[in-house]
Parts: structure tokens; C-alpha cells; sequence
């Protein structure tokens, strides 16, 4: 049976940090793994680094994005190459522990379980843990979901026995990856939380301060015009989604 992973990494002028992630993969303890670097047509080195990588490792593969620029486009393009059982998501900054796809495996065969996430713990721009860790439920529904968004793009895995590529494919809106868990959530499958932290998500130089304000907007967006919900009941989902995202980075 064919249990290899497919793990998608985004790649956007990512110089400072892709070695890193490639290494943190590379080190897995499970091997049976395909790494696809999708290029979002960088302009900086990276394409250079991860081609180094590619010509060391025959598991490693540079593509190019070919379903529009954005971080929905190159997952999108690197979901369609997939030949993996699983497929799991990466982003270009952030770290894996060496266990992680092993322990992350294990859990989902002993739940039966089409849709995983993990903890994982907030890192500084070297990659060196805060001891900020973000703790998850052992299941989540839709309906929690859309209160919770503590399921983190870096932490997720699919198994495509059970689900479609076109279950999994990312809408070009802002926020994309909380849209498709709520979409696959919403067909009916419950996700999985393995609460332990097995991943760092490393935060770089942007501001913080932004971001928060970018994320408040992102969400309001997915609430009243992806899933079409009233302005009451997303007030609703707003206030704990609100208060949850706050203590996470508190």
C-alpha cells in the first residue's frame, strides 16, 4: 500500500529560511515522504537553494506554480502533483520536530482519521522556540471550527484514501487554508487534533500589529462572504474566534 506523504511547501522569496525547512523534512524519521517545493516565482535566491537540495535528495522536487501567484496557487499546483496517500502542508518558515510525520501517521491510523492537526509552538526568526505552545482539542466540527481557528496550515495532514484533490484545493480568497478546512469540515468530516507540539511556526519581521488587523478582516471575510453567514451569527463566531486568537499569542 502506498503510504507515502506528499508534503506541499508555498516557496515566495523565502532565501533566509527554506534551507532550514528542507533540513527539518529531510530530517524526518519517516522517510517515506515527497517534498514539493512549489517556486511562486521568486526573486531571490530560493529557486537556487531548493534546486541544491532537489539534486541531493531524489524525494525533493522543484515546480513551478502554474495556478495563479499566491500561496492558494502554489499548494494548489503542488496538491495536483501529489502522488502520496497523504498529503500534508508546510509553509517556507516554519520547522517540523523529527517525529512529527511518524507520531502525526500513528495518530491518524489509530483514529481513523481523514483530517489531522497538531500543537505546535510559536519560534523567533532564528527558529528557536518561545515556549509559547499552542495546545488543540482532540476533535473538531464545522460548527467549532468556525469559532476555533486554531487548526494551523503547518500542522495539517490528509488522507486522500478517504478525501479528493478537489476536496482540498484552495479558493484564491484571502485566508484560503481556513476556507478549505472549513469546506472539508463541512462535507461532513470531523478533524483530529494531536495535541502535542510538533511543529514551530516561526514568526519573521513583519509587523505583528498589522497582521492582527489583517487577520480580523481576513476572517470577517470568510464569515459573510465565503460561507455566507448573517451578520449576527458571524458577530457571534467573531467575539470567540477573537478571544481565542488573542490568548494564543498572549
Amino acid at each position: 500500500m502506498n503510504n507515502t506523504v506528499s508534503i506541499v511547501v508555498p516557496v515566495y522569496n523565502a532565501k533566509d529560511c527554506i534551507a532550514d525547512t528542507i533540513m527539518s523534512v529531510s530530517k524526518q524519521s519517516y522517510t517515506d515522504f515527497e517534498l514539493l517545493l512549489v517556486d511562486d516565482a521568486s526573486s531571490d535566491d530560493s529557486r537556487a537553494i531548493m534546486e541544491s537540495f532537489a539534486q541531493k535528495d531524489d524525494r525533493i522536487k522543484v515546480l513551478d506554480n502554474t495556478e495563479g501567484k499566491s500561496a492558494a496557487g502554489a499548494r494548489n499546483t503542488g496538491i495536483k502533483a501529489a502522488s502520496g496517500r497523504y498529503i500534508a502542508f508546510i509553509d517556507a518558515d516554519d520547522l517540523w520536530t523529527e517525529d512529527k510525520l511518524q507520531k502525526q501517521l500513528t495518530f491518524m491510523n489509530d483514529k481513523k482519521a481523514a483530517f489531522s492537526f497538531t500543537g505546535y509552538e510559536f519560534a523567533d526568526e532564528s527558529g528557536k522556540g518561545l515556549g509559547k505552545i499552542v495546545r488543540v482539542p482532540e476533535k473538531m466540527t464545522y460548527k467549532q471550527a468556525l469559532k476555533n481557528t486554531t487548526i494551523f496550515t503547518s500542522t495539517v495532514m490528509f488522507d486522500m484514501n478517504v478525501l479528493k484533490k478537489d476536496d482540498i484545493l484552495m479558493p484564491f480568497v484571502k485566508s484560503e487554508d481556513t476556507a478549505t478546512w472549513w469546506r472539508v469540515l463541512k462535507s461532513g468530516h470531523a478533524a483530529y487534533g494531536l495535541d502535542e507540539s510538533l511543529t514551530l511556526y516561526r514568526r519573521m519581521g513583519t509587523s505583528l500589529s498589522s497582521n492582527k488587523i489583517e487577520a480580523l478582516r481576513r476572517i470577517w471575510n470568510l464569515y459573510r462572504s465565503v460561507e455566507h453567514m448573517n451578520v449576527l451569527y458571524s458577530a457571534y463566531c467573531f467575539c470567540f474566534w477573537a478571544v481565542r486568537a488573542v490568548a494564543r499569542r498572549v
